[in-house]
């Protein structure tokens, strides 16, 4: 995926112009786990948290004053939603057992997660639908939605996909769920939300180099939204050699950073000043800042100068969270609704 989107800047060039908004739902049924809850509900606008569901406590909590509106205007949805969860989190349950069964397994911690949802680029007005389920961090089955038949990657889904391919029915009320139902939420989440999800905050951009020998990275942080494009260009040409971009990772205050290493091994310090580090985001003119030793911040001599690291080390600890994470939220696509009726 990475190659192809390599590929696909290199033909046509950075676009930070579009602007596709996504409504996501992830849901995790566990068993094994005395410490984790046995299901949890996320839901997700533009990869802004706005609720979350367990079986723990067994009720809703809205992340953000804007994702409650409905609620208040109509409270008996609130319980309605709430019933629903818990439906999904009896069919999950039994998904888990029925799973294990397939798998052959008796004992141990398992995970059963799905990702639902939907997308919408509120520019041309093209939609996609997601429904993909796995089970202890693999895919397990997936719906596609353009020729409304299922994927079962695995020789144990197999079943599954038989009965659900001739659920037409079913298969029809997905369809028109993921392209309209769920795209019509999204639409009112993000009109609900404007101020916090249409907003766009300024990245502050950092020139950061550990020892002499390290990749200098060039850090951006504190952005939002997160489509932001990070590159390094020499003489005014994009760099797809001696780079390694990073992920975008979430910072506490909901904002965004990311960081793209830039390897010198092989270029003279007299060469460095054709390199610059270029930061795109939509609704900001770019943001340049040129490969020059005394802009670069070290750890050598300078204490001051250790707030950099720390901030990469703080990218660090997001990426272990997220791998910690990741083993519960799966991977990462779009719902909104009890759409787990897998197995």
């Amino acid at each position: 995926m990475k190659a192809l989107i390599g590929l696909l800047l290199l033909v046509f060039g950075h676009d930070v112009s579009s602007v596709i908004h996504s409504l996501q739902v992830f849901q995790t049924a566990s068993s094994g786990l005395s410490t984790f809850p046995e299901y949890v509900m996320v839901s997700m606008v533009d990869e802004v948290q706005i609720e979350y569901y367990d079986s723990n406590t067994q009720r809703i909590i809205t992340k953000q004053d804007w994702a409650d509106q409905d609620y208040r205007e109509d409270p008996d949805s609130l319980e309605r939603d709430t019933e629903n969860r818990k439906d999904n989190q009896q069919v999950d349950k039994g998904n888990i057992g029925t799973l294990k069964k397939r798998f052959n397994q008796t004992g141990g911690a398992h995970i059963f997660q799905s990702m639902t949802g939907c997308e919408w680029d509120d520019e041309d007005g093209t939609t996609e639908g997601y429904q993909q389920h796995g089970y202890d961090g693999e895919d397990f089955i997936s719906l596609d939605l353009k020729t409304l038949t299922w994927v079962a990657p695995v020789h144990q889904a197999f079943a599954s996909k038989l009965r659900l391919d001739q659920n037409t029915a079913y298969n029809q009320y997905l369809k028109n769920y993921y392209t309209k139902v769920c795209v019509d939420e999204l639409k009112k989440l993000v009109v609900y939300g404007k101020s916090t999800l249409q907003r766009t905050e300024r990245p502050r951009v950092s020139l950061l180099q550990r020892s002499p020998s390290s990749p200098v990275v060039c850090h951006a942080t504190g952005f939002y939204p997160n489509r932001v494009v990070v590159f390094w260009r020499r003489d005014g040409q994009e760099l797809h050699e001696q780079v390694d971009p990073g992920e975008v990772l979430p910072n506490h205050d909901g904002t965004f950073q990311v960081s793209v290493d830039l390897d010198l091994t092989a270029v003279p310090q007299e060469d460095w000043g054709r390199y610059e580090c270029v930061v795109q985001l939509k609704g900001i003119e770019d943001i340049s800042t040129p490969l020059d030793p005394a802009l670069i911040r070290t750890n050598r001599g300078d204490k001051s100068h250790i707030l950099a690291f720390i901030l990469t080390g703080v990218a660090v600890l997001a990426v272990v969270a997220a791998a910690v994470v990741g083993v519960f939220l799966y991977r990462k696509r779009n719902n909104y609704e009890k759409a787990s009726q897998t197995s």
